[in-house]
């Protein structure tokens, strides 16, 4: 009933919100994005988004939508690999940062295992930034991170707002320098923090540093601060501080890419195999537990 390739197409648009996105992502042109859209919605009867010409938003049929293509997706890619009678092996070493901890990722990352069960996957958590760095010393072969500034490279699997996080009932002082919570450099959201702070000329101090995201978030649940987190990744315990009342920058918004490494083409099946599982998922990363 429902076209794999329609919602393949569905999940593009449902986890970028932007059919542009949606098209550069999966090589296609706008209107075909539509044309793809437009039928799955025929074949389901719903409307699946809704949109205008500015935005576009997931309906309550479309959310429905989102487990039903990826169990269909899935159900399909699995009866291919079963069929063509290849199995993946060999080292796939994956790097992601540290944003997607407490989401879903791990049960994909386990799902993945199941299928591919001889495929040796080394994964390797830190920062955006030093990703960027290891991607680019050939010692990564796929990674799932932020990109920063106006940068294009990598496949956008969503884009997120970046907001300020605190502690539930946190009031920041606009009087006073804001107290930040960040990751050391070179971290993306602590530059693009300390830009923005310097942009509007808002008097700041460092709070707190740590590497690890545990350790930002027991610092920003014990009051200490607010930092800069993806809205779609607050996690439990804390929550968005009014940038208005609290004399805050607006932050902008922040693209969550994969990048394939091009040194081992010996891992770029398992590479596009992971990344394909990824992509299928995608929106359950914005998800926390």
């Amino acid at each position: 009933m429902f076209d794999p390739v329609q919602l393949r197409t569905f999940l593009a648009v449902a986890q970028t919100l932007s059919f542009t996105q949606a098209a550069r992502r999966l090589g296609l042109r706008q209107s075909t994005v539509s044309q793809h859209v437009r039928k799955l919605e025929e074949a389901a009867g719903r409307q699946l988004f809704a949109r205008d010409t500015h935005s576009v938003e997931l309906t309550e049929d479309g959310e429905a939508m989102l487990g039903f293509a990826r169990t269909i997706l899935a159900a399909s890619e699995r009866a291919a690999g079963w069929f063509a009678g290849t199995r993946l092996r060999g080292k796939l070493r994956f790097g992601t940062s540290e944003d997607f901890v407490l989401t879903r990722l791990p049960e994909i990352l386990e799902a993945f295992r199941r299928e591919h069960p001889e495929v040796d996957l080394e994964l390797t958590v830190e920062l955006s930034a030093t990703l960027h760095q290891r991607m680019a010393a050939g010692r990564l072969d796929l990674m799932l991170g932020k990109r920063g500034g106006e940068a294009t490279h990598g496949q956008l699997v969503w884009r997120d707002k970046l907001v300020w996080i605190g502690s539930e009932g946190l009031r920041i002082d606009p009087e006073r320098p804001v107290p930040l919570i960040v990751y050391p450099p070179p971290a993306i959201t602590r530059a693009r923090a300390l830009e923005a702070m310097e942009r509007e000329g808002r008097a700041w101090r460092v709070a707190c540093t740590s590497g690890s995201l545990s350790g930002l978030i027991a610092a920003a649940r014990a009051g200490l601060g607010v930092m800069a987190h993806a809205q779609g990744l607050i996690p439990p315990g804390l929550a968005r501080v009014a940038a208005g009342r609290a004399g805050l920058p607006e932050l902008g918004d922040v693209d969550f890419v994969l990048l394939h490494g091009r040194r081992r083409p010996a891992a770029q099946d398992a590479a596009q195999a992971l990344a394909g599982a990824i992509l299928t998922g995608g929106d359950r990363l914005h998800r926390p537990l």
